[in-house]
């Protein structure tokens, strides 16, 4: 059977501490799932310059603590699918979950994504599906030809763009992180030739009639045919339609219960205190919630 048309217990979303919480929780109960996120990890973990505040694993590195939790997914066997979900359907009794081309099923879900996925611009959540998208791979031949912007919050999405031009008739890349934009040399062509702009600027809005074409950015106003945002992750309310929020966090109860059925939540995404502690709780919290769930 095709991995994407395997019907799934749970599908956990998130590499960060309550992903791989929950995970560790559902292979004890033997349960079928599938961990979606990178292999790195969480970058707030790896990137941690000490942290002290984790019983038993005190005076650690972000680094060693991430090590450890890799170690402890090895040792219980779970592997990490590395792909992002750019999509939640709820289908009756079950979910149906799209990254790129490809769709996975289960039965319930658990949202751990944290909280990186910045705060939505005006116009982004009005034009999705119409002008913005969140995956270069998934829509990116709906404009073949065509002139793109892409706003790229991680260096890992340069791949995207390389996509992207080579098969749009130009692309504007408007990079958010610090490091060096290594399109510039390798695609030096491109860059004198026009196809690829690389623009550091400040995005302010999307625009648009009946679908979005315009881009505002702090110093100038840029005319495409698509804007994709690239995120580390995806705002939940755009991810999973109907979803309760309270204001950036996802709502849920004192059991990671949000307000669709089959639906839990923990870590970061539900709110203050943003603690390793608090989101390992969690998981596992959500993890045995999905669990009672799954048997009735």
């Amino acid at each position: 059977m095709n991995e994407e048309k395997k019907m799934y217990d749970v599908a956990v979303i998130g590499t960060g501490p309550a992903g791989i919480s929950a995970s560790l929780t559902l292979a004890a109960r033997g349960k079928n799932f599938i961990l979606f996120g990178s292999p790195d990890l969480s970058e707030k973990i790896s990137k941690a310059h000490a942290i002290n505040n984790y019983p038993g694993l005190y005076n650690k590195t972000g680094a060693q603590i991430a090590e450890e939790f890799k170690n402890h997914l090895k040792n219980q066997n779970i592997q990490i699918t590395d792909k992002k979900i750019t999509g939640i359907y709820k289908m009756g009794d079950y979910f149906s979950l799209l990254s790129g081309t490809e769709q996975f099923d289960a039965k319930s879900i658990i949202i751990s994504t944290g909280v990186d996925f910045g705060k939505s611009l005006p116009g982004e959540s009005q034009f999705l599906g119409r002008g913005v998208s969140y995956c270069a791979t998934c829509d990116g031949m709906l404009y073949k030809g065509k002139t793109v912007a892409v706003l790229a919050y991680s260096k890992t999405e340069e791949k995207e763009a390389e996509f992207l031009l080579s098969i749009c008739k130009k692309v504007i890349y408007i990079p958010m992180y610090k490091e060096d934009v290594g399109l510039a040399e390798k695609y030096a062509e491109a860059v004198e030739n026009g196809t690829l702009e690389i623009i550091k600027d400040t995005p302010k809005e999307i625009g648009g009639a009946l679908k979005a074409n315009k881009l505002v950015l702090a110093g100038k106003t840029l005319d495409t045919d698509c804007i994709f945002i690239l995120r580390e992750s995806i705002s939940p309310s755009n991810l999973l339609q109907g979803l309760a929020m309270d204001k950036n966090h996802i709502a849920v109860d004192r059991k990671c219960v949000t307000n669709i059925e089959g639906c839990f939540a923990a870590g970061d995404i539900t709110g203050t205190p943003y603690q390793y502690a608090k989101a390992v709780g969690e998981g596992n919290v959500a993890a045995l919630s999905a669990v009672e769930y799954l048997s009735k």
